[in-house]
């Protein structure tokens, strides 16, 4: 039987694949329980790799979760959400490549990213009102933290998509680029972030998790008092830079 997350390590870069195309790579119990486990492998990695990427195999990025397995018990309360959380909390930057799809749970999966970045081709959507549902995997909380309150009512209560131009206008997406370019920009990105320093790129990470919701005074009392201080190889980087 197929994989359904495969994991690539190339140049300290870790690339996870959705791999169940035939189903739109639809959300089910199988493919999380893969999913959590790449997660953990990459966190205790540490800096060994510098940065990760999500992306999916097939035409669409993600339909969201499996309905076939609604009411299907699963390992724990908040299952899939803790995977989301865990995911957007890993110590490396995330970037996520989407083309077509991405509805509603994939949206909420999406959403974990630092950095997403859209094929001409996606749509992203959430239709929890579709079929009479509430989230409960963060997407009250991370969407209007992206694009702004009134504009993640309106992606919310109308269930409208959303195509990757309009995604990168309103900064759903940072990018939007052509779907021939979407692996080799995603691949840009991530070669820059794993180039930087670890140290500084993951205390960035922490900083900018740890201070979303502060104000402007307790955020830069936080910054200077839970600094990470200078890299172990701060001045063999400076020295090479001379």
């Amino acid at each position: 039987m197929s994989e359904l997350v495969l994991r690539e390590d190339r140049d300290g870069i870790a690339t996870l694949t959705l791999n169940r195309p035939d189903k739109r790579n639809a959300l089910n119990l199988a493919l999380w329980a893969e999913l959590d486990a790449h997660v953990d492998a990459i966190a205790a990695a540490g800096d060994a790799i510098g940065a990760v990427v999500l992306r999916a195999n097939g035409p669409s990025f993600c339909a969201g979760n499996d309905l076939k397995e609604r009411g299907t018990e699963t390992p724990r309360p908040h299952y899939q959400g803790s995977i989301v959380t865990k995911l957007a909390d890993l110590p490396q930057p995330l970037i996520v490549a989407v083309q077509g799809g991405c509805f509603t749970g994939g949206l909420e999966l999406a959403l974990a990213g630092d950095i997403i970045v859209a094929g001409e081709s996606a749509n992203f959507a959430d239709t929890h009102g579709k079929f009479g549902l509430v989230p409960i995997w963060g997407m009250s909380q991370r969407l209007p933290r992206r694009v702004g309150e009134w504009k993640a009512r309106e992606i919310s209560f109308t269930g409208l998509p959303v195509g990757g131009r309009e995604a990168a206008r309103i900064g759903l997406a940072n990018h939007c680029v052509a779907d021939a370019d979407l692996d080799a920009t995603v691949r840009t990105l991530a070669e820059a972030i794993a180039a930087q320093s670890r140290h500084s790129v993951f205390a960035y990470k922490r900083l900018y998790r740890e201070q979303a919701d502060l104000p402007l005074a307790a955020g830069l009392a936080h910054e200077v008092f839970n600094s990470a201080g200078v890299a172990p190889d701060m001045a063999e980087r400076v020295a090479g830079f001379r």
